[in-house]
């Protein structure tokens, strides 16, 4: 072969292992047909998949499309303040193999959406009403954090540690978008305070450099599930 033809054979050699693995990057597999609305009946069968069946098209109707979940608050008495109320596949079956969901996070005065991540998806917050400290902590520990007001966005890559709070004496509430019809959401304090079983004692002391004792007591905080 040529000199002069190897860049053109790796750039195209290049592209062909971009288009091979951008379904790889996406936050849900892509969808096969128009629709696959998830059947939730099946799931009390034998099979099991990577998702949810697909209901039988005849049976498909508008409803399956359709959610009314996030026109009410959520109920924020409780000890952090926030509430979230999901619509993802979940809920609403016609989401399934469509690759989005969203959330509205409800927060009374001061209230927080703790430490959290979502392994399977980015984050897009829209702000409501209110006015919210956001950030979010990288792989190398560096945290980017900002104030955002009614009417802004932040986005939260894709399972990163991140947080909202409140920052103002009034109610506040947000509208949560992900890549993903079900991005999952694993919360720091639940992980490790209220695993069944347990973490170790020992280990959660040594982690965080404090006394076992102390680690009995932040887990009596938190009943396991």
């Amino acid at each position: 072969m040529a000199p002069k033809q190897l860049p053109a054979v790796l750039l195209a050699a290049c592209a062909t292992l971009l288009a091979l693995a951008a379904p790889l990057l996406a936050g849900d597999p892509d969808m096969l047909q128009d629709v696959c609305v998830a059947d939730y009946k099946s799931l009390g069968g034998p099979l099991r998949l990577n998702g949810f069946p697909c209901k039988r098209p005849e049976n498909v109707t508008a409803d399956d499309f359709f959610s009314a979940a996030l026109a009410l608050p959520g109920n924020t008495g409780n000890p952090v303040g926030s509430a979230v109320t999901a619509a993802n596949v979940e809920k609403l079956p016609g989401l399934n193999t469509l690759g989005v969901s969203m959330s509205r996070v409800d927060y009374a005065p001061w209230g927080v959406n703790p430490p959290h991540t979502h392994p399977r998806a980015t984050e897009i917050i829209y702000v409501l009403e209110g006015s919210l400290d956001v950030g979010f902590v990288t792989t190398t520990g560096k945290l980017f954090a900002r104030t955002v007001c009614k009417g802004e966005l932040f986005a939260f890559p894709r399972g990163l540690v991140h947080y909202q709070k409140n920052n103002g004496g009034a109610p506040a509430a947000a509208i949560s978008a992900f890549n993903s019809q079900l991005p999952g959401t694993q919360s720091l304090a639940l992980a490790m305070f209220a695993a069944s079983p347990p973490v170790p004692t020992d280990v959660l002391a040594r982690a965080l450099q404090i006394d076992g004792g102390l680690v009995e007591a932040i887990k009596s905080k938190f009943p396991p599930k």
